[in-house]
């Protein structure tokens, strides 16, 4: 039987983090993980799974090694982002007001759960288990045991990273609330003929928000002579790819799942603004909308970080931003903790986490909840009234360098 300071269930994106900064702390740390992620190639398609990675995001994964991977593979920087219902009430936010070189990029999820990876490989006090899948765990004073299907081994500290069906977290008895927003989102890749941009931006509808993310361009294999010409003619119309957002009620979302591309890139052209231009639709996939949240973080010595914890509406992207600060949080209470003398891995010394997590994490729920009704509310008054809000966000210079510029620097993580 093996022995860890620390077990995290799950490898993906927050799981992989937590790994790798409690071992920065001198832990002994173990990652279970069912499956290994696609490797790279600079030729693949661009994944549907993206993320808005933010500042304090970034700076986590400069931190932990994994960042300058991202970016050598695929990272799209941008600049602005532009929200808007009618046109006259556009609303654009920019780096430059909150004194940065860009508000976050667009990353393949894939990509940065690999380039973690790829530190955990090298990291003498992190042990990887995959393919592997917890059983069962039991706790008692000092430990907890947990059978996988094929070791047993036992922690101090068990991290639930598993997701928003986290096995840990009902094998520990952690309920969650919970509610269905009636709704689907469909990702869509496309290739734009207004080639790359340095903005995200999005549309809001009573029948839900229309979003636009940029996406770095994949690279080419070698060419061929044969091939070179054409290869030569899509650079010269400077073709940019992007990934689609399209919000809309389950039965809409399903029907437009079941189109051809050809059929879904004219669905397109009519529902979204003009100033997406030209696109070809590359892929799709569509899921839920739903949100979760924990009724507790800690059961013991088991923690639950990320999707496991909570999840959020995704208009914003703020998901995994939200999963990296309880990474942080985390390795901070343990980091204090040790340079305190503390015994890190007490369970009063654990709780600290979650009060340092949960409000935060619930204030961008609802937050996300009250801009998502709110948009979609039918009343006339209600609708007005949004608007002129917007339009006052973006040309009153009083509320433009307060409120606007210190909500811009509280998404970005600053």
């Amino acid at each position: 039987m093996s022995d860890f300071d620390c077990v995290v269930i799950g490898g993906g994106m927050v799981g992989a983090a937590s790994a790798l900064a409690l071992a920065e702390q001198g832990l002994k740390v173990a990652v279970i993980e069912k499956h290994q992620p696609d490797t790279f190639a600079n030729e693949q398609a661009l994944d549907l799974r993206v993320s808005a990675i933010s500042l304090s995001s970034q700076y986590l994964l400069e931190q932990l090694g994994a960042w300058s991977q991202v970016k050598e593979w695929r990272a799209c920087p941008y600049k602005r982002l532009g929200v808007w219902e009618q046109e006259y009430a556009y609303t654009e936010f920019n780096a430059q007001d909150i004194e940065q070189k860009h508000l976050g990029h667009i990353v393949e999820n894939r990509l940065i759960q690999l380039a973690l990876w790829q530190q955990i490989a090298a990291h003498d006090r992190v042990s990887l288990f995959c393919p592997e899948s917890l059983v069962n765990l039991e706790q008692d004073n000092d430990k907890v045991t947990l059978t996988l299907s094929q070791h047993t081994i036992t922690a101090k500290l068990v991290i639930g990273a598993d997701g928003a069906n986290s096995q840990v977290r009902k094998l520990v008895n952690i309920g969650i609330t919970a509610w269905d927003y009636q709704q689907s989102a469909m990702l869509i890749n496309v290739e734009t003929t207004l080639g790359q941009q340095d903005i995200t931006w999005q549309q809001f509808f009573p029948t839900g928000p229309v979003a636009f993310l940029p996406l770095s361009k994949p690279l080419s294999k070698p060419l061929s002579k044969q091939s070179l010409a054409s290869k030569q003619d899509e650079h010269k119309k400077n073709v940019g790819y992007a990934s689609l957002v399209w919000y809309h009620q389950r039965d809409e979302i399903k029907r437009l799942s079941l189109l051809s591309n050809a059929q879904l890139q004219q669905e397109v052209l009519a529902h979204f603004p003009k100033r997406l231009g030209e696109i070809k639709v590359i892929d799709k996939a569509a899921f839920p909308l739903t949100r979760r949240h924990a009724n507790s973080y800690q059961n013991n010595r088991v923690l639950l970080l990320g999707d496991a914890a909570h999840t959020i509406n995704p208009m914003a992207g703020q998901g995994v931003n939200l999963g990296f600060k309880d990474v942080v949080a985390l390795q901070n209470v343990i980091a204090s903790a040790i340079a305190e003398g503390k015994c890190w891995h007490n369970i009063e010394v654990l709780a600290h986490y979650e009060k340092m997590r949960r409000k935060d994490n619930l204030l961008m729920q609802s937050t996300m909840d009250a801009l998502y009704f709110s948009f979609s509310h039918p009343s006339p008054l209600v609708k007005l009234l949004r608007n002129i809000s917007l339009f006052a966000i973006n040309k009153l210079p009083v509320v433009n360098s307060t409120i606007k510029n210190k909500a811009l620097a509280y998404a970005c993580g600053l």
